[in-house]
């Protein structure tokens, strides 16, 4: 991996070099929370947020995603992949990216997504954590592949990690832009990631989640949460990870129809509906209960579903802390 260092000064023209590569989307403040937008300016990002509520997911697989027209007796795939620049993404939803691709792209690849994938430029960026990240934890705290640059932040400037081919070219055609990296700035950088593990305040216990897992399905802790849980499914729609989704046609006139894919949730009672009426997870119980074990079930090929970004805490109106009730479960088993 290539190092190089980019100077705080030409920071504004490093950004502005960037629409030569595509569309640029990065994280704005609206209200109280953080979203990817289309941005023309440096000025309108906000660097140091800790998470947007969608995350960089939409891009690729997204919330309503028009997937074939009918007209004229024939089914035309809708649209095409616009190049795009996705600035300021966090080593979580990077890691997050990675498990996406695991599922999209596996054969047979889909083909949407993987067109998406292709036409995208991922610059990461640092950030320190606040009262709901935990993804130290579960090591998506610090992303080695998955992105094209990856900026870290200097006194005076940002360290750049130079993460594929497509990263050097940019780091090639902006060369008078970038400094060798010094001695002191990789004292700053170490300095930085030591302040920045000690930010954390939350963990999660790894240590033998699967079969505490295996013994706690019937844990009364589950029932507690399940009282309290409103069932909206915001937890799924938030995730960087949740990747379920429902297809359906929708009927424009006699000729003309469009065929959608939307995310769904497995929080909804029609989620677990299937051919003859029957529904596996027919209780809320059983559907609050079955995410825990999605996301937080280790796989010794795939890892765990969850990178610990804390967006199922903030953004769940019943205050339901993710890690909390697996610390309850735990307990309850001892």
């Amino acid at each position: 991996m290539r190092y190089v260092k980019l100077p705080n000064e030409n920071f504004d023209e490093f950004f502005n070099s960037l629409k030569n590569w595509g569309k640029v989307y990065a994280p704005v403040k609206q209200g109280n929370i953080y979203t990817f937008k289309n941005v023309e300016k440096l000025s309108e990002v906000s660097l140091n947020y800790t998470r947007t509520m969608l995350p960089p997911k939409k891009f690729f697989v997204k919330p309503r995603d028009e997937m074939l027209r009918l007209k004229d007796s024939r089914w035309e795939k809708c649209g095409e992949a616009e190049k795009t620049v996705l600035f300021g993404v966090h080593s979580c939803d990077i890691h997050g990216l990675q498990i996406l691709d695991k599922v999209y792209l596996d054969e047979p690849a889909d083909p949407y997504y993987k067109e998406r994938r292709e036409n995208s430029i991922i610059i990461g960026i640092s950030c320190m954590p606040d009262e709901y990240c935990f993804c130290k934890s579960l090591g998506t705290d610090f992303a080695m592949s998955g992105f094209d640059l990856f900026l870290h932040e200097l006194p005076d400037g940002w360290l750049v990690r130079v993460g594929s081919v497509r990263g050097h070219e940019i780091s090639w055609a902006n060369e008078e832009l970038f400094e060798e990296v010094s001695e002191d700035d990789l004292k700053n950088f170490r300095a930085f990631e030591e302040r920045r593990a000690k930010a954390f305040k939350k963990k999660l216990n790894k240590e033998g989640l699967a079969d505490m897992l295996d013994l706690a399905y019937d844990s009364p802790v589950w029932k507690k949460y399940e009282k309290i849980c409103l069932g909206c499914g915001n937890c799924n729609m938030v995730c960087p990870t949740c990747r379920c989704y429902e297809v359906c046609d929708k009927w424009i006139n006699a000729y003309e129809a469009v065929r959608e894919r939307r995310y769904d949730s497995c929080f909804m009672v029609s989620h677990g509906l299937v051919a003859g009426g029957h529904n596996f997870r027919p209780t809320r119980l059983d559907r609050f209960r079955h995410r825990y074990y999605c996301k937080n079930y280790f796989d010794p090929e795939a890892g765990f579903n969850c990178v610990g970004c804390g967006r199922c805490d903030e953004f769940c109106p019943a205050k339901i802390e993710h890690v909390k009730v697996l610390d309850e479960v735990r307990e309850a088993l001892e």
